[in-house]
């Protein structure tokens, strides 16, 4: 897929929008590209977070966890053409799957509600995926990325459990809890999102690296929540996370386990790393 600005060839135009769609000045998509949006209670934080957001996207999703504010409301006056979704079940990876399942875009963004995330830095997920990732993840610890919202608890957590999905899994992450990611639609079909809680941003990032998918980091500033009070943990959910970490890991040697004694695949000598 070019991502080099050029005029539809003559004939029907095969894009999804019917029409190339300039997001910068050197570069124009043709695959539409939605942006989910869990909230709960966040109407004083949703016009920091609109205002941010490029005109030349797809679509809004906005998943909303049952508020009793003017969420819906606000959402709607700001980005009139949003999707309002209502969140059945609880917890953040429930709100994003819902949102996930609704999108109509080829590209989906994860974007939070608390203000936290600069808008203006989905051209560079975009360009990223445009041009062969499949999975275009956020990192506040990337060369040129940042933030203003971690306790020194919370970098020294963050940098041991990505430590330990790098070395059993193979990846090379600089980050790790960081819900600001974007990636193809299809590949919601080989990761197979079945985690609520807050630790679903973990549980993805290390599927697609299970499933071979092809990942690239963009640097990512995360500012302070403007309004309100954040629910993160640092020690709870820090032990939710590794539960998934060690749960993923088991999941993995089972079935390397099962490929050894498969009769379509024949016996093979056992992994190294089955012994770790």
């Amino acid at each position: 897929m070019s991502s080099v600005l050029r005029p539809p060839a003559a004939g029907p135009d095969p894009s999804p929008a019917g029409q190339y769609r300039p997001i910068s000045s050197h570069l124009a998509i043709t695959p539409p590209v939605s942006v989910v949006i869990p909230a709960m209670n966040e109407a004083e934080n949703l016009p920091y977070v609109f205002r941010t957001l490029p005109d030349w996207i797809h679509e809004v999703v906005l998943v909303d966890g049952d508020s009793t504010d003017a969420t819906v409301a606000v959402a709607r006056e700001l980005w009139p053409k949003v999707r309002v979704v209502p969140q059945r079940g609880k917890g953040k990876g429930d709100a994003l799957t819902t949102g996930f399942a609704a999108c109509t875009g080829d590209i989906i963004v994860m974007v939070d509600a608390d203000g936290s995330a600069d808008g203006g830095e989905i051209v560079s997920y975009v360009s990223a995926l445009v041009s062969g990732a499949d999975f275009a993840k956020g990192s506040r610890f990337a060369n040129g990325g940042g933030t203003d919202d971690m306790t020194f608890v919370r970098k020294l957590g963050n940098r041991v459990l990505c430590a330990v999905v790098n070395r059993k899994f193979g990846a090379r992450y600089t980050d790790l809890c960081y819900g600001y990611n974007a990636f193809w639609r299809h590949c919601l079909d080989k990761i197979e999102l079945d985690c609520t809680g807050f630790e679903v941003e973990t549980l993805m990032n290390i599927r697609v690296v299970k499933a071979g998918l092809k990942v690239q980091e963009i640097p990512s500033y995360e500012y302070l929540r403007i309004h309100g009070a954040s629910n993160l943990r640092a020690v709870r959910d820090g032990l939710r996370v590794l539960r998934v970490i060690l749960a993923e890991r088991s999941n993995r040697r089972e079935l390397r386990r099962q490929e050894r004694h498969s009769p379509m695949l024949g016996a093979f000598p056992g992994d190294p790393e089955d012994l770790s």
